[in-house]
């Protein structure tokens, strides 16, 4: 018996040079800052590094222009992260796109290969 196809897809975006900015693990990465207001925790959470997970941001904060997170250092509660609104704006934006992708790629993937159901066939049919 065959085994079932299905399709996984990712969104990643570049910049003009050709350098990945934005993806899956940067969205998973900023709704865990927003989960645990802090990017070391959400960094953890991942198991990344922290230098790697700043790395990232940076990177999108270059490409895009702005500013990802606000840090706080320190202090009587200790320090923490809070995206931005241009960061909650990027994200929405992201995820919107996603599943709009996602949606029309599941449906043309059904259109183009439901016929691979048919194909497979018993064991006890082959000959």
């Amino acid at each position: 018996m065959g085994k079932d196809v299905h399709l996984k897809l990712t969104v990643r975006l570049y910049s003009d040079d050709d350098h990945r900015c934005f993806g899956p693990g940067i969205a998973t990465l900023l709704r865990r800052v927003e989960l645990h207001h802090s990017l070391r925790a959400a960094a953890a959470s991942m198991e990344m590094a922290y230098s790697k997970a700043w790395r990232i941001i940076r990177t999108a904060e270059n490409v895009f222009g702005c500013k990802l997170l606000t840090s706080t250092i320190g202090g009587q509660h200790g320090g923490g992260a809070v995206l931005t609104p241009e960061a909650r704006r990027l994200l929405a934006a992201y995820e919107a796109y996603v599943a709009d992708v996602d949606a029309y790629s599941r449906k043309k993937f059904d259109e183009a290969f439901g016929f691979c159901r048919s194909l497979q066939t018993d064991e006890g049919d082959a000959t």
